[in-house]
C-alpha cells in the first residue's frame, strides 16, 4: 500500500504503455472490489466498465481514439459508461435495506418513490448529467485504486462515442463517459507534469 499523499503525487497519465504485459481478470476484479464503494447519487450506482482485451475490439477501439497508440499498447482498455436510466432500478438497490429492517415498507416506497421523481421530474438532462457525474467520481477512484495496485492509467475523452456505441453494441440509455487506458508506462517517454495552478487561484473561501 502506498500512502495517500505519495499516491495522489505519482498518479500520472500515462501516454506510452509498455507493450505486451498481461493484466489478469483477478487483479482487475481486485482494483474494482475498491472501485465498487465510489460515492453515487441516491447510491443508484450509475456507472458500468467495459474491459477491452480482446485484440480484434482493441483494435476497434483505438480505431475509434482517432489511432491513439496507447490504446493498442495499454494491458486493457476500459470503457466507463453511466446508465441514464439508473433511477429505473432504485428498488432493487433498496430492497436490501427493506430485508435487513433498516426501512420498513414505508420508508422504502417513499425513498423509491422520492429519487425516481427526482430523476423524471428534472428531465433528460439531468439524467444525462447524472450519468457522466457519476460515473466520472467512480473512474477517478478506479485510477487511484489502479496506481495503488502498481498500475498506470490515462483518462481519454479523445474518441468517437456513436461508433464506440456501435463496436459494443450500447444500449441507447448507456452513455459512454470516458476512456481509460490501463498497464505499465513506458517511463522513459514520460513528458514533465503540466503546469498546476497555485491553490489561491482555482480555490476562494467565502
Amino acid at each position: 500500500m502506498v500512502a495517500f499523499e505519495a499516491l495522489i503525487k505519482e498518479r500520472r497519465s500515462a501516454n506510452n504503455f509498455i507493450e505486451g504485459v498481461p493484466i489478469s481478470r483477478k487483479e482487475l476484479n481486485d482494483i474494482f472490489e475498491e472501485v465498487k464503494l465510489a460515492p453515487s447519487a441516491f447510491n443508484l450506482q450509475h456507472t458500468h466498465y467495459m474491459v477491452i482485451q480482446d485484440k480484434e475490439i482493441k483494435t476497434k477501439m483505438q480505431e475509434a481514439a482517432f489511432g491513439q497508440y496507447k490504446v493498442h499498447s495499454a494491458s486493457a482498455v476500459i470503457l466507463v459508461t453511466g446508465d441514464k436510466k439508473a433511477y429505473e432500478k432504485a428498488g432493487s438497490i433498496y430492497e436490501g435495506l427493506k430485508m435487513l429492517g433498516i426501512l420498513d415498507e414505508c420508508q422504502y416506497d417513499s425513498m423509491v418513490k422520492e429519487t425516481v421523481e427526482t430523476y423524471l421530474t428534472r428531465g433528460p438532462i439531468f439524467q444525462r448529467d447524472e450519468a457522466i457525474r457519476n460515473a466520472s467520481l467512480s473512474a477517478m477512484l478506479f485510477m487511484l485504486a489502479a496506481k495503488n495496485k502498481g498500475w498506470d492509467t490515462c483518462p481519454m475523452i479523445g474518441f468517437d462515442a456513436n461508433k464506440v456505441k456501435e463496436i459494443l453494441h450500447l444500449e441507447e440509455q448507456i452513455e459512454p463517459v470516458m476512456m481509460i487506458t490501463i498497464g505499465k508506462e513506458k517511463r522513459e517517454s514520460r513528458q514533465p507534469r503540466g503546469y498546476r495552478k497555485p491553490v489561491s487561484e482555482f480555490v476562494q473561501y467565502l
